[in-house]
């Protein structure tokens, strides 16, 4: 309770922030203007109260509500299959969490992270596009959004335009100064209505509900089931990437530590609670969690006032709300959209590698016009499949070097004595499934004909997997295959039993192996020079 003071502060001009996101959220995804709003109180509230990061703030936020539209669209706007997908994503959320699912999210690289972001930010702003000109886009797809627009510029409602104008210059100029006290959107919101009440023509919101909202009974039809599951598969995913990269957000600027499973659970708990009630999902929202913190906003506490700052509100907002114009949502939602694009990232992208800068650009294309799992879900693995390819390269190009690294100054002398008969090979590090197929093609290559003895050292290998014990199967072979000797030095007991199970080791008198690689050195240079068999040294 120490800091009470701040987290109010914080709350309290959280919850002015979110009043126009959340209604354009509601407004954008179907459901309506007062689900958004409802979705901002109770995920709002119970991820506050449940979650593990203490100054975040949960409700709508851009990438959930792209996902609700197109699942609100698809089943027709039926209550029961929508929300009853809502409730069922924020079960596998609270499921994610018990599973301890947190600590896989910060594996996802950042130029997927990136890419699936960007791509984002375009759907959004392409949803609006047509609004910005007083009509309404056909369907809720990125496509017909887009194929909407040319009708749209050619037949524009000319208020709507001049209110959709002034809300966009109001929310990119907004002084800095100013938005301490009133937050640019809440101010395009207040602007934009009054101008429409005194210049009347552009499509506004119209009658809002009122009051608590009914409770939702959720249910499953057999020929939509499929949709719903996939449509919470994806929800719940979404919501919880999101919800955890605004938790590190939270952490570098409060120098605190989250805990992920539990944020999870909160999250999943509010997404659940909100279903029953006709609310859209929600997850944890940078841009209202940075204000609450830069308004020292710092417990659970802020968030939960947060919420109940937009509960006050929402009693006595339906005669004002009505009179709301569709353009004037439209325009904050573009600069929500604006700012979901991660353009730090893609003004430099083309300074790093252009493998981080394609797959940016392959997630993003995918996220805008397949959906955002299959971009998540390919962007992880061709990045990982990347990652793989360049350790591989990097281990085959260390057995390439006629001196491996990290030789000592007795191991180099012990190889020039041997005058090229003995070849030792270095595997620096975890063997991986990349390497193993050009492994055995690269040691055949680097032996010569006078190589005599080949010293395949595993002093920094912790593990390997099979694909790495074939390829060590098939270099012992072709060994025997050419009376080679081969000795085999510093293997770990994990690393010992595997290649032993494998490649017979002890049924050739061509192979030895040796606790160190200087003794595996020492007893191949002794065995060249005196042109007979080594026992091999016991420790």
């Amino acid at each position: 309770m120490s800091n009470i003071k701040g987290d109010v502060f914080g709350g309290l001009t959280a919850g002015i922030v979110a009043l126009p996101l959340a209604l354009a959220f509601g407004e954008a995804s179907g459901a309506g203007p007062i689900a958004g709003l409802w979705g901002a109180i109770f995920v709002g509230f119970f991820a506050a109260l449940f979650g593990g990061t203490g100054s975040q703030v949960s409700g709508p936020t851009g990438p959930m509500v792209v996902v609700f539209a197109g699942l609100y669209a698809a089943l027709g706007g039926n209550p029961s299959l929508v929300f009853a997908a809502v409730i069922l994503a924020g079960f596998m959320q609270i499921l994610l969490g018990i599973t301890r699912f947190g600590q896989y999210v910060k594996l996802v690289p950042y130029p997927v992270i990136s890419g699936f972001m960007s791509g984002i930010g375009v759907i959004i702003i392409a949803l609006q596009l047509a609004r910005l000109f007083g009509h309404e886009p056909d369907g809720g797809g990125t496509i017909p959004a887009f194929t909407a627009v040319p009708e749209a510029v050619m037949n524009p409602n000319l208020i709507a335009v001049a209110i959709a104008a002034l809300t966009l210059v109001i929310v990119f100029t907004w002084p800095k100064r100013l938005a301490s006290f009133i937050p640019g959107p809440l101010a395009a919101l207040f602007i934009g209505t009054l101008a429409s009440v005194f210049l009347p023509g552009a499509p506004i919101l119209g009658d809002i509900p009122t009051g608590f909202p009914s409770f939702v009974v959720p249910t499953v039809e057999l020929d939509s089931a499929l949709v719903v599951i996939e449509a919470a598969f994806i929800l719940a995913v979404l919501g919880s990437i999101d919800s955890l990269l605004t938790s590190l957000v939270a952490d570098n600027m409060t120098r605190t530590r989250h805990q992920s499973n539990r944020e999870l659970i909160g999250q999943g708990i509010g997404n659940s609670i909100a279903g029953f009630f006709g609310a859209i999902p929600g997850a944890g929202a940078t841009m209202r969690t940075v204000i609450n913190i830069r308004s020292g906003g710092s417990t659970r506490i802020s968030g939960m006032i947060h919420a109940l700052v937009l509960l006050a509100i929402i009693v006595s907002l339906g005669p004002f709300a009505s009179q709301i114009p569709h353009a004037v949502l439209a325009g904050i939602l573009v600069k929500v959209g604006y700012d979901t694009l991660d353009l730090s990232y893609l003004k430099r992208a083309h300074k790093g590698p252009r493998w981080d800068l394609a797959l940016m650009a392959l997630v993003l294309f995918l996220t805008v016009f397949v959906d955002l799992i299959t971009a998540v879900a390919v962007g992880v693995i061709l990045a990982a499949l990347g990652f793989v390819k360049t350790l591989a390269d990097d281990q085959l190009a260390a057995l390439l070097q006629r001196l491996p690294r990290h030789s000592s100054e007795e191991e180099v002398e012990l190889l020039e004595q041997s005058d090229g008969k003995v070849m030792l090979f270095d595997f620096g590090g975890p063997l991986s499934f990349g390497a193993a197929a050009d492994l055995g093609h690269h040691v055949r290559g680097q032996t010569g004909h006078g190589a005599e003895i080949l010293i395949l050292d595993f002093s920094r290998v912790p593990f390997l997997d099979v694909s790495a014990a074939t390829a060590v199967e098939t270099i012992l072979e072709d060994a025997e295959d050419s009376k080679k000797t081969v000795f085999l030095s510093g293997m770990n007991e994990k690393v010992s039993n595997l290649i032993n199970k494998f490649c017979n080791c002890d049924n050739t008198d061509l192979v030895k192996q040796y606790e160190t690689r200087i003794d595996a050195l020492k007893s191949a240079t002794q065995l060249v020079s005196a042109d007979h068999k080594a026992e091999p040294i016991t420790a």
